[in-house]
């Protein structure tokens, strides 16, 4: 089975979009199927249709667990750093003393 870069993928669908299916697919050398599966994917998933090697798709409820984690740790990160800003205050201007 013959793997395609997400590039490709993007570039065949547009050119789908542009001369048809048909003749995209015989023009690149892929299976039709292929292609009309790819303008599927766009057409359902969007942006996300072809994620990259290594990458895999979160389905939406662990896309928001996931984005409510790092904005908890974002937060506490944005803490800690206040404290070490007024840390630093502090050492700094008992050391001007």
């Amino acid at each position: 089975m013959a793997t395609y870069e997400k590039s490709f993928k993007e570039e065949a669908v547009r050119l789908s979009d542009e001369i048809g299916v048909k003749q995209a697919a015989a023009q690149l050398g892929i299976p039709y199927w292929t292609l009309a599966d790819w303008r599927a994917a766009r057409k359902a998933q969007g942006n996300q249709a072809f994620v990259g090697s290594g990458h895999k798709r979160l389905p939406a409820d662990e896309k928001e667990r996931r984005i409510q984690e790092l904005e908890k740790e974002n937060s506490e990160l944005k803490r800690a750093n206040e404290i070490l800003k007024d840390a630093l205050g502090f050492f700094a201007e008992s050391r001007r003393k």
